[in-house]
């Protein structure tokens, strides 16, 4: 039986005593190698004011990714839009487009990424936009890019330019039902980030299915789920490497933000115990370890594709695992 499509999702994470600048060196190797493997998409994130994570912008970082590649498909994991107003974000995506034809993938998602100061300054101080009007942005700016769903929308008015011959793949995003209930209702892919960690996959995979309705883009549904994933050559040493993502989301559970240490210092931090004991459900061991795993949530969730994310702070771990994984997942 083949293999799900396996993809990967890269917040260009800054380890302590590292540069932005390295970590974003780190993602295009990353995603070159992922290039390479035959891995099927390569998605960044959008994050703001946040010292760990350089990826903020996901169209620039995307342009510098596909034009670093050659075959993989390169998107947003997602664009924050009700940070963005739709026209903008249709006009950066046609482009990507245009530039990368079959390449491009939107990714959209509908939290802020950030803290509300941040978000503030992202929308020069306008109120939140309403949750309510959140679909009517993604049907904007779908339309925009030539799917055009409803008689009424903001590109009877405008026109998004360049006006690509081909269009991206728009996916929506979300760690709730809300979006995966949007997702079915407009027949688009829908990625549920079980990476955070936070539950509710399968509740949201449900909802997802039961509102599917066929779209002029997809006749059954498409599920991403994603997953925190380490591979190693042994067990014992992928446990070692996720401790750096161990401690990592112990800081932001409690709010006290250790920034991503390297493994070793993880380890040996006083909390480490406290971060081991709040648990996680990423997939680690050895690349068969973690390909079986993945197999197992595939059929859990009732995935048509996963998505895998490497938190590992060494870039030449991270590039390891990578390949381990991609080993074990083609055998």
């Amino acid at each position: 039986m083949a293999r799900l499509p396996l993809s990967v999702l890269d917040v260009s994470l800054v380890p302590v005593g590292s540069t932005s600048a390295e970590a974003l060196q780190a993602t295009t190797r990353l995603a070159q190698r992922a290039d390479e493997l035959g891995f099927t998409r390569f998605w960044v994130a959008e994050h703001h004011n946040m010292s760990a994570v350089a990826s903020c912008s996901p169209p620039v970082l995307i342009a510098h990714l596909a034009a670093s590649t050659e075959r993989i498909s390169v998107g947003s994991g997602g664009v924050m839009l009700p940070n963005h107003a739709p026209f903008v974000v249709a006009e950066q995506f046609a482009m990507l487009e245009e530039l990368h034809p079959g390449r491009i993938d939107l990714g959209i998602g509908r939290a802020p990424g950030t803290d509300r100061s941040t978000m503030m300054a992202l929308r020069r101080g306008i109120d939140p936009i309403d949750v309510d009007q959140f679909p009517q942005h993604v049907i904007d700016v779908m339309g925009l890019l030539g799917d055009v769903r409803t008689e009424d929308g903001m590109f009877n008015q405008v026109k998004a330019t360049p006006n690509a011959t081909s269009r991206p793949t728009v996916a929506l995003l979300g760690s709730s039902g809300y979006s995966a209930q949007l997702a079915g209702m407009l027949g688009v892919p829908f990625g549920f980030a079980h990476h955070f960690g936070m539950g509710g996959t399968t509740e949201a995979a449900d909802i997802y299915r039961q509102h599917f309705t066929p779209s002029p883009v997809l006749d059954e549904p498409h599920l991403i789920v994603t997953s925190v994933t380490v591979a190693a050559e042994t067990a014992v040493e992928a446990d070692h490497l996720l401790s750096s993502h161990r401690m990592f989301k112990h800081g932001m559970r409690t709010g006290r933000m250790y920034g991503v240490l390297d493994a070793d210092d993880a380890t040996a931090h006083p909390d480490y115990p406290a971060a081991v004991a709040g648990g996680t459900n990423a997939i680690f061991g050895t690349g068969e370890d973690v390909a079986d795993g993945l197999e197992k949530l595939a059929a859990e969730m009732g995935a048509t594709e996963l998505m895998i994310t490497v938190p590992v702070a060494n870039v030449e771990q991270r590039l390891a695992s990578l390949e381990l994984t991609a080993k074990a997942w083609t055998n």
